[in-house]
């Protein structure tokens, strides 16, 4: 903090501004803005809130004015011994010098209590960029595995597809061999029916054709002649009915 550019501030906790005007300042060394100054000091004994030391005295408070017109400038100190002058400068210069003391005291603990935050949020946003490089060093792995397994797919899908193009080239050949060998079937077919028709013989039935024999088949214990299953009964039948009831199946 610059002697002459800066102004001084308000020394009430969480106010801080900068003092301009009219302002209170005390015996204990210290400088208050004007409200808070007429809020604090209105109450008796008064109290000062930056030290908190009794401020009883008559002289322990004072409302000054900061910015002093030239007319009071000449006047204020006039018909007062130099020593008395050079007294009173020198307390006002021990008090602007306590001023700027504290304050620089004040910014210093400001910005050791900074650097140690940024000093926790360094290690903590350190720590959080290595997990994340992990992580991302992580994916990375799994995205080049997983290339490589779209470079094996792509590879057996060309190879499939070679060799579903082989296979269907196979099945269009034996497709053309088919339709020739069933047109040969036709005309030959054709051809035979047309010589049996100029023979007069009827055309011969393939042997897919023909009609199955029939199939017969009776219940053995309606069989006579079979002695195992034949009873006392069918032997009494056998002279009365010339034959069994037989059960004809035919096979189709």
């Amino acid at each position: 903090m610059s002697l002459c550019d800066d102004l001084l501030l308000c020394n009430f906790p969480k106010c801080r501004v900068k003092l301009s005007g009219y302002a209170w300042v005390t015996s204990c060394s210290h400088i208050f803005c004007e409200k808070h100054g007429d809020m604090e000091f209105s109450q008796s004994p008064a109290t000062c809130p930056a030290c908190n030391n009794t401020l009883s005295g008559r002289m322990d408070i004072a409302r000054t004015e900061l910015s002093p017109s030239e007319e009071q400038k000449a006047i204020i100190l006039s018909g007062l011994r130099p020593e008395i002058v050079l007294d009173i400068c020198s307390r006002a210069l021990a008090f602007w010098t306590y001023q700027v003391y504290h304050e620089r005291l004040y910014q210093q603990y400001n910005y050791s209590k900074a650097e140690q935050h940024l000093k926790q949020m360094e290690k903590l946003y350190s720590h959080q960029i290595q997990s994340k490089e992990s992580e991302l060093a992580g994916m990375k792995g799994e995205v080049t595995t997983m290339k490589k397994l779209l470079e094996e797919y792509k590879r057996n899908y060309s190879e499939l597809s070679e060799k579903l193009m082989e296979r269907n080239r196979e099945y269009q050949k034996l497709q053309v061999q088919y339709d020739k060998l069933k047109l040969r079937s036709l005309s030959l077919a054709n051809r035979e029916a047309a010589a049996n028709r100029q023979q007069g013989n009827p055309p011969r039935m393939r042997s897919s054709e023909a009609p199955s024999p029939p199939f017969f088949c009776s219940s053995p214990f309606d069989d006579a002649r079979n002695s195992a299953f034949c009873s006392p009964l069918n032997r009494q039948e056998q002279h009365n009915a010339p034959s069994s009831r037989g059960f004809k199946i035919m096979r189709m």
